[in-house]
């Protein structure tokens, strides 16, 4: 027999190396034969529920790093949740209609206007399912546990049918109409956007100043005088109706020395101006209020048969320009509302796809609305006194990255207006995970228009409208319900494939039909009203969910959308939110703090890191960032976590391999505990404390930093330290090895239990191990519970303070290192010159002091420190090389050691085990070993 085989080496399968990229499929694989998912909804089926519902992604492309940031963080909230006693059922979801969809199949060469609508619909269709398909399985890849079989999904008839009830329930209350008032609209898109749709980028723009003549100046000005206009969209001037003034503002009269035509500009804006246009000689004729302009009428710049209206308006600043803006009503909400309130024509003189009108005149009509500016220069002529480039934040389509027109064109609308402080005070009864996304949530509710809710595009839910002959729609409710139940039944591709008469219920007549004669809008709604009505879709119609939910969890720029949307949307059908609380994420960049692009080259994708890493290691990413705010990710930043991956399945190896002879049935009570063994205890619980809050508060870092602290600082720095001492050197069976090791395997069961909602994957790999536990599956089991102790905060208080003592003592051993005196630290002799509070507490620890710190001898002493001891504040060190010899067996520097007659050389402590548990071996005698 060798030496060696004395000791209790920890022994155990479970791998250093993870082996990840490989293993991960393989317990996915088990998961979805042992229906796991299944399982623990089955377990949890009587239990308090908690809903988290899923905010749909869009089904288009496989999924990209900020998705799997998502569903991993909704995941791990989910898996949590479920092992915390709640019934936490996650039914995942697709938003499949808009745009981007009609975008790929035209550049697949599908031309949608020359095909059935039908046709082309079914086309759509199957695009969208197979993209949520390949989304599925890129989601179960990171993964994730789901009801994977039943998602929702916007375009299934079911779906469609409860999208419609919200609508009609809607127009049932009066919170849907038609207008005609400016909407972004996306030339690149032919169709009207909401704010949602909307981003903003920096444009440079051609801004003007042109002088309007006084057609009839009301005894106020003379004929022969022109209002200084300003413009930053040359091409609007074609629908020029109106100039606005501000009703305060102080306008002069201004003559120019040389010119026979007199000027009107804001007075604060004078000078500026004076030096813009040249005007080095000018003197102030008048001055007049902007109201007592009001009413005065002037000619269009180069339309003879058109006068614009001087008007009062709110949105007239002095920022710049000149204090007055040329007011076309068909182009500008600000113009629209002031134009309707003075009673002008609303025109509208580019089409769907920015192409200039024939109402624009005959110069303009045929050309693109922003190729349009030498025309307009050329017909100012002599009115126009300056021009210049700007660089101003503009809107642009969200899809096409082209910048978009307000234009006024026929809309549905769904108003917000008649029911928005019931939208403001439900969004203060609401949780906001981080708190200052309620004012975000709320200022946008506050500030913002009515919702253009009519997209001019074919794939989408159809507006169940219906028209009379005399041109009134109609969208009662019971026309709205059975339009809902035909597409429960056939799906909203009816509305197409039949005829109008067919839709509407048996037998309908309306009195603007005398000939019983219907038409149908061709308009389909806006996608975030899709994706808005999810809270009936699914929460307020599956069987096991609830509404409303628990927690809505999406990206930051959900506020504008889904967010908004949904909650729009419940408010107005049931007077309350859809959601109890919202948690909001940053967007994730690139290791350099910029936006990922294709084009950049700096995107990282899922399937990337689970090649080269693993789901594991994105999964313990997630948790390790501040998501609240934008995150930054790289390759370099993974192999980081990956790091910190391997510390955490390392620490955690030796507690299996340190258990692996461990029967639950020698674990020792609390109370019979070493001193210091329950001093970990209270520690690790401590630790599960702030685990399961920082699990109820979804701080995934919070946990990842106490994790990684506990297993870092307390474990492997200090109890697994010393820990060697006992569990290699003591007899397998003895008392002090069943105490440590009780410590152990509860930190081992436990914190496993408590990773598993992060690392689900590492968690069932280690719970193949731990046979002693009842459940099949780690997810099966249920999370720990914080345990306190009788007295444990004078234990934590004594302890707190040796360990201060021990840092002490180890920079003194370390100095002695550098020195040369020793080499490892049980080759120590340390002396503690204590004071009368440090020789209390190292005697009320009642431990093995030499033990702990890890030399092999120690003195303390109250006697005077010499010159050369390493000093602290009451408290000094001096180290020695210890007396005697080192044992082979332990590795102490013993005076005991000495060679024993069964062959090997060892201290009396290590005879006492051996030659107690291996007589054979001591009366045959051990193998030479060499040195």
């Amino acid at each position: 027999m060798k030496l060696k085989e004395t000791l209790n080496l920890g022994k155990t399968a479970f791998p250093m190396r993870a082996g990840l990229p490989n293993k991960e499929p393989q317990w996915q694989a088990a998961w979805l034969e042992a229906d796991v998912y299944g399982k623990r909804q089955a377990l949890n089926a009587n239990k308090p529920a908690f809903f988290l519902h899923d905010g749909p992604p869009y089904a288009n492309g496989n999924i990209h790093v900020g998705h799997a940031m998502n569903h991993i963080s909704k995941d791990i909230i989910i898996r949590a949740k479920s092992m915390m006693g709640f019934r936490a059922p996650y039914n995942p979801g697709w938003d499949t209609h808009g745009l981007p969809i009609e975008q790929v199949l035209a550049k697949k060469g599908v031309k949608r206007k020359e095909l059935d609508r039908a046709e082309y619909l079914k086309m759509c269709r199957d695009y969208a399912l197979s993209q949520v398909d390949k989304q599925r399985e890129d989601f179960k890849r990171l993964g994730m546990s789901a009801d994977w079989d039943n998602p929702y999904v916007t375009l299934t008839p079911d779906y469609e049918a409860a999208q419609i009830r919200v609508f009609g329930a809607m127009a049932d209350k009066g919170y849907i109409y038609r207008g005609a008032k400016p909407v972004y609209w996306s030339w690149s898109s032919e169709s009207a956007l909401a704010e949602a749709e909307i981003e903003y980028h920096d444009l440079v723009s051609t801004s003007l100043y042109y002088a309007n003549k006084v057609k009839d100046g009301k005894g106020v000005l003379d004929n022969d005088t022109y209002i200084v206009v300003w413009t930053t969209t040359p091409f609007t001037i074609t629908a020029s109706r109106g100039l606005t003034v501000g009703a305060d503002f102080s306008y002069v009269t201004v003559q120019v020395s040389g010119q026979d035509r007199k000027y009107v500009v804001a007075e604060e804006l004078l000078d500026d101006l004076a030096e813009r246009f040249g005007w080095s000689d000018f003197h102030v004729l008048e001055r007049h209020t902007g109201a007592e302009l009001e009413m005065i009428t002037t000619e269009h710049p180069w339309d003879g048969e058109v006068e614009e209206l001087v008007m009062v308006g709110d949105h007239v600043t002095l920022d710049s320009g000149t204090g007055i803006v040329h007011t076309a009503p068909g182009f500008g909400e600000d113009d629209y509302n002031v134009g309707i309130k003075y009673g002008l024509e609303v025109s509208v003189t580019v089409d769907s796809r920015g192409i200039m009108t024939q109402e624009a005149g005959p110069d303009f009509q045929g050309q693109f609305y922003d190729k349009v500016l030498p025309t307009v220069l050329e017909k100012l002529g002599d009115l126009l006194l300056a021009q210049e480039e700007i660089t101003h934040s503009y809107p642009f389509d969200w899809r096409t990255k082209k910048p978009i027109i307000w234009r006024a064109v026929p809309q549905w609308f769904a108003s917000v207006s008649n029911f928005r402080q019931e939208i403001l005070d439900e969004i203060d009864k609401t949780v906001f995970y981080p708190s200052w996304g309620k004012t975000r949530l709320y200022n946008m509710i506050r500030d913002r228009g009515d919702w253009v809710i009519s997209r001019q595009r074919a794939w989408g839910v159809p507006l169940p409208i219906f028209y009379a002959e005399d041109g009134t729609a109609i969208m009662t409710k019971d026309v709205t319900d059975h339009v809902a139940d035909l597409f429960a039944e056939h799906g909203s591709v009816i509305w197409w494939e039949w005829d109008t008469k067919d839709l509407l219920p048996e037998g309908y007549t309306h009195p603007g039909s005398p000939n019983g004669k219907f038409t149908k809008e061709t308009d389909i709604m806006d996608v975030w009203f899709d994706s808005g009505s999810s809270w009936n879709g699914v929460m307020n119609q599956r069987e096991g969910l609830g509404y409303p939910a628990d927690l809505y969890l999406e990206g930051s720029d959900q506020y504008r959308g889904w967010f908004n949307s949904s909650l729009i949307t419940s408010v107005a059908v049931n007077g309350h939110a859809p959601y109890k609380a919202i948690l909001s994420q940053g967007f994730v960049l690139d290791g350099k703090g910029e936006k990922m692009s294709k084009s950049l080259g700096n995107t990282i994708l899922p399937s990337d890191v689970e090649k080269q890493f693993g789901a594991e290691i994105l999964r313990l990413w997630v948790a390790s960032v501040d998501t609240s705010n934008d995150v930054r990710i790289s390759m370099d930043i993974l192999k980081q976590t990956s790091e910190s991956y391997r510390k955490i399945r390392n620490t955690l190896r030796f507690l299996v391999a340190n258990t692996s002879d461990f029967d639950k049935a020698d674990a020792v009570a609390y109370e019979d505990l070493r001193p210091v063994d329950q001093y970990m205890m209270i520690k690790f619980n401590r630790l599960v404390a702030t685990i399961l809050e920082a699990y109820n508060n979804y701080d995934f870092m919070s946990v990842y930093k106490a994790v990684n602290n506990f297993l870092t600082v307390d474990l492997s720095a200090f109890y697994l330290d010393f820990a060697k001492d006992v569990v290699y050197i003591e007899a397998a069976d003895s008392h002090v090895r069943h105490q440590m090791q009780t410590v152990f395997y509860d930190v081992l069961v436990k914190i496993t239990k408590l990773l598993t909602p992060i690392l689900p994957h590492t968690a069932e790999e280690i719970w193949t191990y731990l046979d002693q536990e009842s459940e099949d599956f780690v997810q099966l089991a249920e999370m720990p519970e914080a345990q306190t102790f009788a007295g444990q905060e004078q234990v934590l208080e004594r302890w707190e303070a040796f360990m201060a003592l021990r840092t002490q003592a180890q920079k003194a051993l370390e100095e002695a290192r550098n020195d040369k005196l020793i080499g490892k630290s049980l080759e120590a002799h340390l002396t503690i010159y204590a004071d009368q509070e440090t020789l209390t507490l190292l005697e009320s620890l009642q431990s093995d002091i030499a033990q702990l710190l890890i030399v092999s001898q120690l003195t303390v002493t109250d006697q005077t420190a010499p010159a050369d001891a390493v000093s602290f504040d009451g408290v000094a060190f001096s180290v020695e090389h210890a007396a005697g010899a080192v044992c082979d067996r332990c590795r102490r520097t013993d005076e005991t050691t000495k060679e024993r007659s069964y062959g090997v050389t060892i201290c009396d402590h290590c005879a006492e085990i051996i030659e107690s548990n291996f007589p054979e071996a001591v009366a045959q005698g051990f193998e030479v070993q060499a040195k």
